[in-house]
């Protein structure tokens, strides 16, 4: 999630454990040991755009790094906290905040690498997106009440209401994704893979992509406390990497990159309808109904040697703003 609800959460993880007289100091550490692990978005190089992709969510997020990135932390924080606090002590609310650190983020979408080093596999739940401001207010606002009333029974309270919200999530995906099976089904479509995500900042509408007959097929769903209803997108035909055999010769560093990027997609490969020579990762998206990718990859293929150039497409205009909002308000769209 965003870099603030993982301090966030780390805070709340830690105050849960802390006695009542170092609720404070607690509260600082489990903050910025919840932050250490998306350091490896430093993690970067100037000619290797996909570098930073492939590490993101990476080995700093696996289970069996909790105690390695805690200790770190604790380290990085006891020349501040040496002359009150003993290590161990240190320690403790550095392992409590960096504890959820994955874990938090392989309920998003993008995809984290959990259980690293023993799978490969990038661990996405699609239950809530990277911005969400009921689950992080109700952090803040556990945080707050800890603090005023050093009671740490506030810090359980906000965590016990993000795992109801994430469980009112999974009840939502359940409800898109019979939606979305039926609505596949009247257009005489087999659904091959599907991945329902949530939208920015709410759990109410959700974007869904099915792969039917060679072809990507993107809708929007609204579920809305009584009835779910749909927005009807668009289909982009589906790219896999072995198109690009002849111009992206086995071991050249284009065809390595095509397979990186695919893998980092997990197959959802598209071309941009309006940006020429982008393979899109057509999962991601501006609004929930397009097939305009929210970024993609571009390569020369007179110079298979070269890396690829990574570029995104995040500019939002007034319209893209209004046309998102009348869906999460459910307003029918022409």
């Amino acid at each position: 999630m965003d870099i603030f609800t993982q301090g966030l959460v780390g805070a709340s993880v830690a105050l849960s454990g802390a006695k009542k007289e170092e609720v404070k100091k607690a509260l600082v550490i489990g903050f910025l040991s919840g932050l250490l692990a998306d350091a490896d978005i430093l993690i970067r190089s100037g000619n290797d755009a996909l570098l930073t992709l492939e590490y993101h969510r990476h080995f700093t997020h696996a289970l069996v790094f909790i105690p390695i990135g805690a200790l770190i932390a604790a380290l990085l924080l006891w020349p501040f906290f040496r002359k009150t606090t003993a290590f161990p002590v240190i320690y403790k609310y550095a392992f409590l905040g960096y504890l959820l650190s994955g874990v938090l983020d392989a309920f998003t979408s993008y995809g984290t690498h959990l259980f690293w080093p023993f799978s490969s596999e990038r661990v996405a739940l699609h239950l809530i997106s990277v911005v969400d401001p009921i689950f992080s207010l109700s952090l803040l606002l556990g945080i707050i009440f800890s603090i005023l009333y050093k009671n740490k029974k506030f810090a359980y309270i906000a965590l016990s209401v993000c795992l109801t919200y994430l469980s009112i999530s999974y009840l939502q995906v359940q409800r898109v994704e019979q939606k979305i099976t039926d609505i596949a089904q009247q257009r005489g479509h087999d659904i091959e893979r599907l991945v329902i995500k949530p939208t920015m900042g709410n759990i109410i509408l959700w974007r869904t992509i099915y792969l039917a007959k060679g072809e990507f097929v993107v809708d929007a769903v609204r579920a809305g406390f009584s009835e779910t209803t749909s927005y009807q997108g668009k289909t982009a035909k589906h790219i896999t990497p072995d198109i690009f055999a002849d111009i992206a010769p086995t071991g050249s560093v284009l065809h390595e990159d095509i397979q990186r990027f695919n893998y980092f997609s997990d197959g959802y490969l598209a071309w941009h309808p309006d940006k020429k020579n982008v393979l899109g990762d057509i999962r991601y998206a501006l609004t929930p109904d397009s097939i305009s990718p929210l970024w993609g990859i571009k390569f020369n293929v007179k110079h298979p040697e070269q890396h690829i150039k990574f570029t995104n497409f995040r500019k939002i205009d007034k319209n893209t703003r209004t046309r998102f909002i009348n869906m999460i308000q459910g307003v029918k769209l022409d």
